[in-house]
Parts: structure tokens; C-alpha cells; sequence
């Protein structure tokens, strides 16, 4: 059996890019901090009275007061009766491509191997700590051979008193709605799905927990304690949601008991992210910089390989049509006017024949647009019912691949998202996941996957109060990664939002593969349709201005090559101000405006103007309303 130390080192192989592990030779610890580049974040692990327990501040800021950070594998809790022994610390400096918010991730760490051994029986085991100018993370490796044991951890979030907390349950599994609670008031048994978004006592800053490099593991959610903290919770012990309940009744038993682990357990990142504003939390790369970079075999070029395509997508689901092969060539066809890239089709294509397919695709790819064919995930579980879907796709020319109904987070469902991921990458295709969790940086290792819905989008015919969610997710779910709402429609299911406001949500709501909700005849009719056709998929820079507040308003100025985005989104209630434009370039600048006219909330006032860096931006919202400016440099539109 390999040392310990070369055991965790090997481990961590590829993970740690930059700089040598110093290691300091302890033993009889009480604690270790590690401090984040610009020393405000702060990592304690301490083990006073034997027990592992973890603190993280922010400055003079308490963010996670002193909790108990518990790995359990059999039953045996192994943070407690423990040591903490030799520290290795190292400081990692990279970037790398990303898309999404940003064109660019910054992962700049400092990181601390902690050695941590059980008084009793001598188990030793690893704590791998990271901390960034933006939050803090963690995990446990702990050595094994090739016997099978079960993992479980009961390690706490105490959020401080005074904190305010927005959070969903698991119900609808992760499609549910947002509440605001101040932390106090949360009930002892209460679920939350991750991200789990906080305000830190009297405004002094934000914080959000969640998961990072979910691989061979079951997911993460959280349970209140009723006393400010949050236990985390794996698959197993999850309430069973309605939608999995509904479609697959005979796994529940199955899905309820703890899965095994074969050799070493290395558990996903427990990730905390911190920021004086929700501008450092939308930005924040601690999610993929957590995660393995891609597999150069199967992405030579990483997230840049040719065949990996973020774009805008038609979709006929939620606003009319047929389910002929030529009413989808129509769709087709608008797409290419709209100037799109893709077309999803839902699972009718299967009562197509081949020769039927091939046609549609050739006619698509005549027009500039790939076609996405969506398929049950209950028909892929074996590898060879993978290799013959993927295998289809490619010659048929079909590019991606949307793949439903996972609904749980089971170890047994999380290695299915893996399989699939990779035997799409074998055939170049591209992945959308739905009725899915949350991401947990996925798509840095897997660039194929460009996006997943795990959100309440425009799907739920039934959510009429849409205003207030839509300006809740920005700082909620879309932390953990991008969603596919899909956006934009104009008619009923906008619910209580105007026209303005979904086609401003398109920009607002980051989904590399940008799925419209509305007919693409309706957007090609609509007064916004230079607005539309002009939205990216994917953005250069990303900030996001005041006065944005979480369930109040969202007020994005997002960057594409040289143009810039104002978006703005509106909860319930009007409001009136102005935004400056200092984020412009010098020099004049040709304004597309997109705005919600007086007491109408299904039109669009859409003006053009010339303004600078140094003016600033009236803006008058309706309730629900909304407002998108693109600014073009003059001479360059």
C-alpha cells in the first residue's frame, strides 16, 4: 500500500496547477488557516475536544460560524476523536477559456492539504482546503483499497443570526420557487436545494453554498437544523420529489439506500462563495475552477474544439405548430431568418423515418442551423443503448442531444449524467440536461454540455407571479451555472411580466444554448426582432450594476466583442431611475432601446438614440416591466 502522502498527492494529479506543495511537518494541531490571495476569506479548521468542526469570515465578517465538519464511511463518524497532523499549502495562478458570464475563468487559490488522523484505530485521512478572494471550498479524500465501503457526511452550515436566506425545497425537485426567510425563522426539517443564497447581517456583504466536481458521489442538499445551520444531506436521505415519484415508482426503495464506494472516496467540493455584492457573486469561477479540466482525447482543443458551438435556438413546445417534418423545416427555416443557430425537436422525431430525418436535416443545415433531438433518459441506461443513440445522431448530422427526466441525485443518476456526457463527446454531440439537479461545474470537464435546466422555467404553465422568480434566480440558481429557462414569450405564461421583460430575460439568463420559448414566427413579427436576433448565447463581461437586489430588480450590462447590453429586469413593483453608462467604451455610441410603453404591457416602445459613457440611462419600469439597451460604437453597427 502507497504512503498516505503519495496516495493524496496522486490523487490530486492534474487538480494542482501551479507552484510546489510546501509541506509543515505537526502534528497535534488545534487548527489551520488558510487565507484566501488578498487575505480576506478565511478557512479555519480546527479540532478542539477531538472535534473536526470549520469556520469561514469575510474580513471582520462571520460568513459559516464554527461547525462541525463530519465525513462518516460505514457508519463511523471521522471527525470526531481526531488530530490534524501535516500541512502542505501551495498557491495555484491560471485562467482558462469559459463561457457564460465571461469569456475568461481566473482560478488563483491558495490551497492547504491537512493530514487529519483518528486517535482511535489510527485512520488516517486527507482535508483538502482552497480559498479565493471570492469564498472558500473543501473536501475529504480518504485512502482505500478495492473494497466497497458507504460514504455519508453530516458536516453543518451555520449561517449567522441576523443572515436572510433564499431557498427552495426539493419537491419539484430542483423546479420550485425561491422563498425569502430571515435564517431564524427557517423550521428545524426544512429542505433546501443548492445554491443556497444568503445575506449576511445588516447588508455587509452575500454568500452562497454549493457543490463542485460531483463525480462517483450522490448530490448535495441542505436541511435546516432550526437553529441557523443547515446539514448536508446526500441522494439517499433526498424526499422523494413528485416528478421522479411520478415517473419512476419502482426505484424509489433502490434510490433510498446509501451507495457504496469502491477504493478511495473523494467527495465533491463543499463550496462557499462569498462577496461585498451579487456583481462578485455572478462572477465567480470557483465552481469550474474546482473542476478537471477536459480530456484532450476527446476535446483537443478543450472548450475551444472546433464542434462545440454555443448558440440561440427555435423550439416547438410551448407556442403552437405541427409535428410534421415540414412544419419543422418552417421552423427551420425561421430560425435561419432569425439568424439562429439551432432548432430543438422534441421526441416526435422517432415516428419519423430515416429518410425522413436526413432530409430535414440537410434542409436546416442549407439554412445554417443544427438540429438538437430530445430523447427519455430511461432508454440510454446501458452502454449500448448509449452507443447506438449517439452513434444515429452523428450519421443521421443531427449536433446535440436533449436528454430528460433524471429527477434525482442518487450516485446511480449522477454516473448516468457522466456516461452520457462522454459517450456524446465519442460521436460530437452536443448534451442538454432536463428534469435535472443543478450543475456542479460539469461543463469544465465536459464542454459538451452546454447547458441544463435544473430550474422553474417557462415550462410551468402555472407560475403567475414570474416577476418576483425571475429576478430571484440571477442570485440564486444561475450561481451554480446556466439554466435553460428557456425565455421569452409573449403570451399567457409570461404570467405577470411584460413584453419588455422577457426579452430582456434572454439576456439576463446565461444558457450557452439560448432555447426561445415563443413561435419563431411570433419573434420574427414582434416590434423587439432586431433586439432578439442581436442577443448573444454566450458574453464577454458580465457586471452587474446597482440598484439590483435579490427579488427586486436584476440590472445587467453584459459585453459581446465591442457592444454592450443593458438588461433589466423588474419585480412587482414600478420603479423609476436612472443607470450611467460608464461601462461604454469612449466615443459615441447608436442605442437600440427596448421598453415597456405606459399601462400596456403587451407592446414594446422601441426607439433608437446616440448617447456616451458619460450620460446615464433613464429607465421607467412597470410592474414586471423591463428594459434592454444595445450599444453599438459608432462605425461599428
Amino acid at each position: 500500500m502507497k504512503p498516505l502522502r503519495l496516495r493524496c498527492r496522486t490523487l490530486l494529479a492534474g487538480v494542482l496547477t501551479a507552484g510546489a506543495l510546501v509541506p509543515i511537518s505537526l502534528t497535534g494541531l488545534t487548527q489551520v488557516d488558510v487565507l484566501s490571495p488578498d487575505q480576506a476569506v478565511r478557512f479555519r479548521a480546527s479540532c478542539e475536544g477531538g472535534r473536526l468542526e470549520y469556520t469561514i469570515s469575510f474580513g471582520t465578517r462571520t460568513v459559516i460560524e464554527t461547525s462541525p465538519l463530519a465525513m462518516l464511511v460505514g457508519g463511523a463518524n471521522l471527525g470526531r476523536d481526531i488530530e490534524l497532523g501535516e500541512v502542505q499549502r501551495q498557491r495555484v495562478r491560471e485562467s482558462f477559456p469559459w463561457r457564460g458570464v465571461h469569456a475568461w475563468a481566473t482560478n488563483h487559490c491558495e490551497t492547504a492539504i491537512i493530514q487529519v488522523r483518528q486517535l482511535r484505530g489510527g485512520l488516517r485521512y486527507t482535508l483538502e482546503v482552497r480559498c479565493f478572494n471570492d469564498g472558500a471550498a473543501w473536501r475529504c479524500l480518504i485512502p482505500g483499497g478495492g473494497e466497497r465501503r458507504v460514504p455519508d457526511e453530516a458536516t453543518v452550515f451555520a449561517i449567522p443570526s441576523g443572515s436572510t436566506v433564499w431557498y427552495h425545497g426539493l419537491g419539484g425537485h430542483y423546479e420550485d420557487v425561491h422563498r425569502r426567510r430571515a435564517v431564524a425563522d427557517i423550521p428545524a426539517g426544512e429542505w433546501a436545494a443548492p445554491p443556497l443564497t444568503f445575506r449576511l447581517p445588516n447588508d455587509t456583504g452575500y454568500a452562497c453554498i454549493t457543490e463542485a466536481a460531483l463525480v462517483h458521489y450522490s448530490g448535495m442538499a441542505l436541511q435546516a437544523d432550526g437553529r441557523g445551520g443547515f446539514q448536508l444531506m446526500l441522494g439517499h436521505k433526498h424526499p422523494i420529489s413528485y416528478p421522479f415519484r411520478l415517473r419512476y415508482s419502482n426505484d424509489v426503495e433502490r434510490v433510498s439506500q446509501p451507495a457504496s464506494v469502491s477504493g478511495a472516496i473523494v467527495t465533491p467540493w463543499r463550496v462557499v462563495m462569498v462577496g461585498r455584492d451579487l456583481n462578485t457573486l455572478v462572477n465567480s469561477d470557483l465552481i469550474p475552477s474546482l473542476c478537471p479540466p477536459p480530456d484532450p482525447k476527446l476535446f483537443p482543443e478543450g472548450l475551444q474544439t472546433p464542434w462545440i458551438k454555443p448558440g440561440r435556438a427555435v423550439w416547438k413546445y410551448l407556442d403552437g405548430g405541427q409535428n410534421t417534418v415540414e412544419d419543422m423545416k418552417a421552423f427551420s427555416a425561421w430560425a435561419g431568418e432569425l439568424g439562429f443557430e439551432y432548432h430543438v425537436i422534441e421526441g416526435f422525431w422517432s415516428r419519423w423515418s430515416e429518410a425522413q430525418i436526413k432530409e430535414l436535416v440537410d434542409y436546416s443545415r442549407q439554412r445554417g442551423v443544427g438540429l438538437w433531438f430530445w430523447k427519455h433518459s430511461r432508454d440510454l441506461r446501458t452502454p449500448q443503448a448509449r452507443a447506438d443513440f449517439f452513434r444515429k445522431l452523428s450519421e443521421w448530422g443531427v449536433v446535440g442531444a436533449k436528454i430528460d427526466f433524471f429527477d434525482h441525485e442518487h450516485r446511480e443518476v449522477i454516473d448516468l449524467y457522466a456516461a452520457l456526457l462522454e459517450e456524446a463527446a465519442r460521436h460530437h454531440i452536443l448534451v442538454n440536461f432536463h428534469g435535472a439537479n443543478k450543475p456542479a461545474g460539469e461543463a469544465r470537464t465536459w464542454p459538451n454540455e452546454l447547458v441544463r435546466e435544473g430550474v422553474r422555467g417557462m415550462e410551468s404553465s402555472r407560475l403567475k407571479e414570474r416577476a418576483q422568480h425571475d429576478v430571484t434566480l440571477p442570485f440564486t440558481r444561475f450561481l451554480a451555472g446556466p439554466a435553460d429557462y428557456t425565455p421569452v414569450h409573449f403570451g399567457a405564461r409570461r404570467g405577470d411580466t411584460t413584453w419588455a421583460h422577457q426579452i430582456a430575460s434572454a439576456a439576463v439568463f446565461t444558457a450557452p444554448l439560448l432555447t426561445y420559448a415563443a413561435h419563431p414566427a411570433t419573434l420574427l413579427t414582434n416590434a423587439g426582432v432586431e433586439m432578439i436576433r442581436s442577443i448573444p448565447a454566450t458574453w464577454d463581461e458580465t457586471r452587474v450594476l446597482e440598484p439590483s437586489a435579490i427579488g427586486e430588480m436584476a440590472v445587467f450590462a453584459r459585453r459581446r466583442g465591442a457592444e454592450w447590453f443593458l438588461a433589466i429586469l423588474n419585480g412587482p413593483e414600478a420603479r423609476t431611475f436612472k443607470v450611467p453608462l460608464s461601462f461604454l467604451g469612449e466615443g459615441r455610441c447608436q442605442a437600440l432601446l427596448v421598453a415597456d410603453p405606459p399601462d400596456n404591457p403587451a407592446a414594446l416602445r422601441v426607439e433608437k438614440t446616440e448617447v456616451n459613457r458619460d450620460e446615464a440611462m433613464p429607465v421607467e419600469l412597470s410592474p414586471g416591466g423591463g428594459f434592454i439597451a444595445r450599444f453599438t460604437p459608432l462605425g461599428k453597427h
